[in-house]
């Protein structure tokens, strides 16, 4: 039997995102979706191969393999905003070159990524003296905090986990991320943390280390997520944990 049918507005009716996500990370598809469960909002992600030792050599890979991964969304689907979903590889490759390989193909979409996210997040909370946990080795974190000197951030304390396997980021422990920030963020001269790589999970324990430490938190998953949102005009409240996602 052939069923007559009429075509209407996609789900993400009022607006729609796409994220490139790495093909390691198992931590920020499952985060993301909390920050655009809004009714007429819908999430479209895709995968970007990623080697799982994570150097800089590594990340500046990924720089051939955008363009085939933006193309990889939703064709009949506008994107308002889309983000390249790695700190480091931002870092490495460069928010500009990144932002002009996207566009090429999405023209109509704000482009953002974790790095370029985070100053934002930063300069929205008010804050210059931050905090900064990394799970990553010297060669990788170390142009991360220059990049955030140069655009007016003082990095007042740092810690690392020193690990270079990218699954393995995806498993350390809440309590080993929650130690790590109450110890950085002690500091009187902290005003602010942030918690740099989109496989960290983080969004669960946001919360506590605000309310423990009086400081707000930002990840490279909160910073990304809210970004997109505010880039395309979309209310932000209440659509993800932590101080950022309450301001107005």
């Amino acid at each position: 039997m052939s069923l007559p049918y009429t075509l209407g507005p996609s789900a993400a009716h009022q607006a729609a995102f796409g994220l490139i996500v790495l093909e390691t990370d198992e931590t920020l598809p499952i985060e993301a979706l909390r920050c655009f469960s809004a009714p007429g909002l819908g999430l479209h992600q895709t995968r970007i191969r990623m080697e799982a030792n994570v150097t800089p050599a590594t990340l500046a890979d990924m720089e051939a393999r955008i363009p085939e991964a933006a193309q990889m969304f939703p064709t009949r689907t506008a994107l308002a905003a889309v983000g390249y979903a790695c700190t480091s590889g931002a870092t490495v490759i460069g928010s500009q070159r990144i932002e002009a390989m996207v566009r090429a193909h999405h023209p109509q979409a704000a482009v953002t990524d974790p790095i370029r996210a985070t100053a934002a997040a930063l300069k929205a909370l008010g804050v210059t003296r931050i905090g900064f946990l990394t799970p990553y080795v010297e060669s990788v974190s170390a142009p991360m905090r220059a990049l955030m000197e140069s655009q007016g951030f003082e990095i007042a304390t740092f810690g690392s986990f020193e690990e270079g396997d990218d699954p393995s980021v995806a498993r350390i422990t809440r309590e080993s991320i929650i130690n790590a920030l109450v110890a950085l963020g002690e500091d009187a001269a902290v005003e602010a943390l942030f918690a740099s790589c989109t496989n960290l999970q983080t969004f669960g324990l946001i919360d506590e280390v605000e309310r423990r430490l009086g400081k707000p938190v930002v990840t490279s998953n909160l910073a990304l997520c809210w970004h997109m949102l505010t880039l395309a005009g979309q209310p932000t409240q209440g659509q993800g944990p932590g101080r950022l996602f309450a301001l107005d």
